[in-house]
């Protein structure tokens, strides 16, 4: 058996990793055009201070050494992540990069040495599957890999900008498409404004990035609401909730939240054990909804749900205050009016939301720091635009990913394969949060199983139950 993995990053890494350990006879080829695979964007274009939003017990993935014990021969690195954790290595929040050096030695480590079996590394971009009735993919510099499985592990997808009714900004090199191109930052003055477009957990990687190096200028993040991701916080338990029994509208489910939330606090728990107490819960109760009730969620109350669910470590959100506490870093609600040219190189013209009041803000930059996109039935990815056009995989109408049978790809005839699958954020549209290291590695360990039982249907419970064994945690 030779399966191909499209994308080289933590999903590719360590799905290959685990399907060659499982099936020492069989070749997995990881295809993937950076330099260094296992890390992906997450854990590749990440600055020495970037921390995981989650602390370590929560990383541990079934791999030889595990993390922490890995991590016990990085002690100096370790040193502010300990002293916040009072020593506790579980529980501390530490650099990303050092997650991704251990996933990227994992893989080094397991590479073969015989190219018919074993973990192999292609370097190169795929840009198709091969045409039947061969299976395999297409790499842009015309190799052919051929294959009886494919697997799509192409991770997180590069932002796209927002709509914007004076999209000639976009053309220009006054606009920065995605923060984490090597070049993104290239030639901009340290005391120069620059205003940051949203105010996730992407923004704050970028804002805290600029200020590490040494950038002095006036940033200004703005989005509709203007939320900023909460912090999180030690101490205290809540049990699970709801049970498997319990299905509700969206609007139900936010209620029940927040009276558990309401008892949580009139026990002295914070409101952050509440969240990881549902959060085994998510999936099943993402997989009951209709589309309509999916669609309502996202639209009203998707943005106070990511800035409560995905959460900064204590030390980010130290820094980050301190920005603003500084003046440097201001954090706005409201939506763009229009871009025109000015002195700064640009000049953005605002409406702050609540008072209607309008300001003009001079800037060198604007930098889109509204987040991965996923919206495959308007990208060009040339892999999945390929998949799209043969209806080999179908885009979900809410723009979430593509359609999925548990990992199995859905056409758009809405059949399920028997060889091409999807791993990760891609499968959103039928779990909504595969995007993190415990949900992704659940699925990962699923797949591995399935593909070498053989063909045939999955056998286990559904994923959803599966996640809901993963227990509460961040």
């Amino acid at each position: 058996m030779t399966v191909a993995v499209v994308g080289g990053g933590f999903s590719g890494g360590v799905f290959a990793l685990k399907f060659a350990r499982a099936n020492p006879n069989a070749r997995v080829v990881v295809i993937e055009r950076a330099r260094r695979v296992g890390r992906g964007l997450a854990y590749g274009a990440c600055a020495p201070d970037h921390l995981l939003n989650v602390p370590v017990s929560r990383m541990e993935l079934g791999l030889e050494p595990a993390f922490a014990p890995w991590l016990a021969s990085h002690q100096g690195a370790l040193d502010d992540a300990l002293k916040e954790s009072g020593g506790d290595l579980a529980g501390a929040f530490v650099p990303r990069e050092l997650f991704g050096t251990y996933i990227e030695e994992r893989v080094h480590d397991a590479v073969s040495r015989d190219p018919a079996r074993g973990l192999n590394v292609v370097r190169g971009e795929a840009v198709g599957l091969l045409e039947f009735p061969a299976r395999g993919v297409l790499l842009a510099d015309g190799r052919e890999v051929q294959a009886d499985i494919v697997v799509l592990a192409t991770g997180n997808l590069p932002p796209r900008p927002p709509h914007a009714k004076d999209s000639w900004l976009y053309d220009t090199t006054l606009f920065v498409p995605d923060p984490w191109a090597s070049d993104a930052f290239d030639g901009l003055v340290s005391g120069a404004p620059v205003i940051l477009l949203g105010t996730g957990l992407t923004m704050v990687d970028v804002a805290l990035k600029l200020a590490g190096l040494g950038h002095t200028g006036k940033m200004l993040a703005i989005s509709r609401r203007g939320y900023l991701p909460l912090a999180h916080r030690a101490g205290g338990s809540w049990p699970v909730f709801p049970d498997a029994k319990t299905h509700g509208s969206p609007r139900a489910l936010m209620r029940l939240l927040r009276d558990e939330t309401r008892a949580a606090e009139a026990k002295g728990v914070p409101w952050q054990r509440v969240m990881d107490a549902m959060r085994p819960a998510v999936a099943r109760i993402w997989s009951s909804w209709s589309t309509p009730e999916r669609a309502q969620f996202l639209r009203h109350l998707r943005p106070r749900w990511d800035v409560h669910r995905h959460r900064m470590a204590p030390r980010i959100a130290d820094r980050l205050a301190a920005l603003i506490r500084s003046g440097q870093l201001e954090v706005m609600g409201g939506r763009v009016l229009a871009y025109r040219r000015g002195e700064e190189g640009m000049e953005a013209h605002l409406r702050e939301r609540g008072t209607g009041r309008e300001r003009v803000f001079g800037a060198a930059r604007v930098i889109n720091c509204t987040g991965p996109r996923s919206d495959m039935d308007r990208l060009a990815f040339p892999v999945l635009a390929d998949l799209r056009r043969r209806g080999l995989i179908a885009p979900d109408v809410l723009g979430l990913g593509i359609e999925t049978d548990d990992c199995a790809a859905l056409g758009s005839a809405g059949h399920v394969s028997s060889w091409l699958f999807a791993l990760g954020p891609l499968t959103r549209p039928s779990w909504w949060e595969v995007v993190a290291v415990p949900e992704i590695n659940a699925q990962i360990d699923r797949l591995v199983r399935h593909i070498s039982a053989g063909p045939g249907p999955y056998e286990e419970p559904s994923l959803a139950e599966a996640f809901s064994d993963l227990g509460a945690g961040i």
